[in-house]
């Protein structure tokens, strides 16, 4: 069966449209002299290939509120991609990741330049400083993939407002991430830990990854209020429900599927949903693993498989898909209660709650 991802031959057109945003950018850069496309590169190989689940929801709400087909719209989306691979660059180099899909995160690449020209100075902030300007890089091509993307000007202004607010929320989120991550959990309840996970989840995954991109393409297609509503009410649920099974996925995903070595989220001591019911449901052996563990950067694999079986016998991973369950179920609800919608898209957008919560994303 044929992905609802690639309806409209949306992924490879916005590959495409990849593809020539990087061209233009490398004659660009050229002016600027031969280093500086060691940025450019950094950034074309995170944005090769991908689901493009947030230029399809920004496609698709588009679409949904009665907009044709178009390149313009295409162009539009695309910059939730460059979006995205800023918030990646970005977000590798807060966690002091050595990978993002398989291959060197931007900061460790560029770290390796400088080892092996044998560079004066440290490779390690050689390669930090590189990647937070490839990442602003890429802020500022999302910037001008929208005001240049040739939709017409009364639709890009009626979508400005959620794409300002998209921008400047992720920020707070990561930042909201980085602020969690040094708090400490001890003695605080179950229901407070899940509420700050939650808080994490929602700005800075759920509403860039679905919501916020939806709205764009809604708004600036023109849907009525109470079907913004209804979309955003769809975005947020599918959106927390993608980023649980992220974390799912960042502690028992394949490091083939996800690109990042098996159990990551545990070496970096990511305080998310599943680990504040594991510490909730573990006895106390258990807890003291969890406890004294989490976050040690150097766990090994028999440490890791120890770690999985402490959370799963918690009970916090059935914990977690029953909440996966309900807010897919609560999002189809939602989508269900528009009225106004195009009835192709409001399709395809049913069929991407199981792209977006799928065991293998």
């Amino acid at each position: 069966m044929a992905s609802p991802l690639d309806a409209a031959q949306l992924r490879d057109r916005v590959q495409q449209c990849v593809d020539d945003v990087l061209a233009h950018q490398a004659t660009v850069l050229a002016e600027v002299g031969p280093d500086a496309q060691e940025l450019l590169g950094a950034v074309a190989r995170l944005l090769t290939g991908g689901k493009r689940l947030r230029a399809a929801f920004l496609y698709w709400g588009y679409r949904g509120a009665g907009q044709p087909d178009s390149d313009a719209a295409v162009r539009v989306a695309t910059a939730m991609e460059f979006f995205q691979a800023a918030a990646l660059i970005h977000d590798d180099v807060m966690d002091d990741s050595d990978t993002r899909r398989g291959m060197p995160a931007a900061h460790r690449s560029l770290a390796a330049r400088h080892a092996r020209e044998e560079w004066t100075g440290d490779a390690g902030r050689f390669g930090v400083a590189g990647a937070i300007l490839a990442g602003n890089l890429c802020l500022n091509w999302t910037e001008e993939l929208y005001a240049t993307s040739g939709m017409p000007p009364e639709h890009l202004a009626r979508g400005r407002a959620v794409f300002d607010r998209m921008r400047t929320q992720l920020m707070g989120g990561q930042f909201l991430d980085v602020v969690e991550s040094v708090r400490s959990w001890d003695g605080m309840p179950l229901t407070e830990r899940v509420e700050r996970a939650e808080r994490v989840i929602r700005f800075k995954s759920a509403k860039y990854t679905v919501e916020h991109p939806l709205l764009i393409g809604a708004s600036a297609g023109g849907a009525d209020e109470d079907d913004l509503a209804a979309l955003s009410r769809y975005g947020l649920d599918l959106g927390q429900a993608f980023q649980l099974r992220d974390d799912l996925l960042g502690v028992f995903g394949d490091p083939a599927a996800t690109g990042k070595p098996a159990g990551d989220d545990l070496r970096e001591g990511k305080r998310t949903v599943l680990v504040a019911h594991a510490l909730a449901g573990a006895d106390e052996h258990g807890r003291d693993l969890l406890e004294s563990r989490l976050g040690d950067p150097d766990l090994d694999a028999t440490t890791v498989d120890a770690l999985r079986a402490v959370i799963v016998a918690s009970g916090a991973v059935d914990a977690v898909e029953a909440d996966i369950s309900r807010l897919a179920g609560t999002a189809r609800m939602a989508l269900k209660s528009t009225h106004g919608l195009d009835t192709g898209a409001v399709e395809v957008l049913d069929q991407l709650i199981d792209s977006a919560t799928s065991r293998e994303h």
